[in-house]
């Protein structure tokens, strides 16, 4: 997968695909791997479809990403997508925050 990505610094802006199914999920969390970039903001404005494994890729990659000395943080203005991460309470364990902007600066 080849993901839109943007460097700011020491952190990669990553735009999640539309459809964030299992295997989307899969070539997404292959590819946050593959990055340099330890400190990552997924931006999900674009997703319009999110299931169980897209959310378990979420904590998996955050977890990969903490024990490598970085995070995984949340970019999504879209009032569905907050609203399934509050349902799922995956809120509290992910920093979700309305803008990109507001997400990398985040790391600073």
């Amino acid at each position: 997968m080849n993901a839109t990505t943007e460097v700011f610094g020491d952190c990669a802006v990553v735009h999640a695909p539309q459809d964030l199914g299992r295997e989307a999920a899969e070539r997404l969390e292959a590819y946050l791997r593959s990055l340099e970039q330890i400190r990552v903001v997924l931006d999900m404005d674009d997703v319009e479809q999110i299931d169980s494994a897209g959310l378990t890729m979420l904590l998996d990659a955050q977890e990969l990403l903490r024990g490598l000395g970085g995070d995984l943080k949340i970019s999504s203005a879209g009032a569905v997508n907050r609203k399934i991460l509050e349902i799922t309470r995956l809120d509290r364990q992910l920093d979700v925050f309305e803008s990109v902007i507001d997400a990398v600066k985040s790391y600073r």
